[in-house]
């Protein structure tokens, strides 16, 4: 059994969809961010970081004791790993499909995230700061439309690069037309009908009925972290 600590964000997606498209047994272990939940000492043991996804696996293949992750682009590494589906077993597919992996995990992700910092939940409207991380956003886009112009997923098959990327897709929060990107379009409605994909949305519905933030004590929590925050 496996322990999966989670919020409906979309590196939290990942996880449940790779959980979801295996059928790996997990327990579901909220962790509200917008409450401060990450700074529990328990799940700071887990994940030194203070974010969500983090997991505990055990039964991990060693044999040994159970053995924790943080970082998403890590936890569907090894699970991909544990389970042997949606990472090939040639060495030029598990490059293809890494340099996607961390491409989403040190690109699309950070520069999405910024673009719905401050274009959505900044108290003040930095028009250089909106602009700046759209069109990033809009490049980015731009790289993902091409790569997948002569293939049907990001790296040959379906693989967890797709699985990493597809959450980070939002154009609505984005300030993106998908119809500027038709083979980006074609392949996040390829993905969202997928039965586990939409599995692991439903989840999320259920664990927090009420997304975004709700008051300026969540906003505090959220984006008031600093040095001092590391304990």
């Amino acid at each position: 059994m496996l322990d999966l600590y989670y919020w409906t964000t979309p590196n939290g997606h990942k996880v449940t969809i790779f959980l979801e498209e295996t059928g790996l047994p997990y327990r579901l272990k909220p962790i509200d961010i917008s409450t401060g939940a990450q700074f529990d000492p328990a799940f700071l043991a887990i994940s030194p970081n203070n974010r969500i996804p983090a997991i505990v696996d055990h039964a991990p293949p060693d044999g040994g004791a159970p053995l924790s992750l943080f970082e998403s682009g890590a936890i569907l590494l090894y699970l991909a790993g544990k389970t042997g589906r949606f990472y090939p077993h040639d060495l030029r597919g598990r490059c293809e499909v890494s340099q996607w992996l961390f491409w989403q995990m040190a690109g699309l992700g950070p520069m999405a995230g910024q673009n719905h910092h401050f274009s959505l939940y900044a108290p003040e409207k930095i028009p250089y700061a909106i602009d700046r991380y759209v069109r990033e956003t809009g490049r980015l886009y731009g790289v993902l439309n091409k790569r997948l112009a002569d293939r049907e997923f990001v790296a040959g098959d379906y693989s967890i690069a797709d699985m990493a990327c597809y959450p980070w897709v939002l154009p609505e929060r984005q300030g993106q037309n998908l119809d500027d990107f038709p083979h980006l379009k074609r392949w996040k409605a390829e993905i969202g009908a997928r039965p586990a994909v939409l599995r692991a949305y439903e989840i999320a519905k259920s664990v927090n009925q009420q997304p975004g933030i709700r008051d300026d004590k969540a906003r505090a929590v959220l984006f008031g972290q600093d040095r001092n925050t590391v304990k």
